[in-house]
């Protein structure tokens, strides 16, 4: 048995606004992946430390470090003490 040779269209060469513009069929889902990048950019630069908080890393955080995380996000701390058992 031989080989199937098919004819290939010549590539075209296209520019894109942004990434996104070529990933995306729409360019509503263009902007809207656009907007989610630009908010994960500001968050992490805004808050570093967040991708350690949300995988536990409890070693990286001292007590003073999620207090004011707490409170700025408007929670009340509060520490119970008890007899030991």
């Amino acid at each position: 048995m031989g080989s199937i040779v098919l004819p290939m269209s010549p590539m075209r060469n296209q520019t894109f606004a942004s990434v996104w513009d070529a990933l995306e069929d729409t360019k509503e889902a263009a902007a809207n992946m656009r907007v989610r990048a630009e908010l994960m950019i500001a968050v992490r630069h805004h808050q570093p430390r967040l991708n350690d908080l949300l995988r536990g890393r409890i070693e990286k955080f001292s007590v003073d470090a999620l207090v004011n995380m707490l409170t700025r996000s408007g929670r009340r701390v509060a520490v119970h003490v008890g007899k030991a058992a």
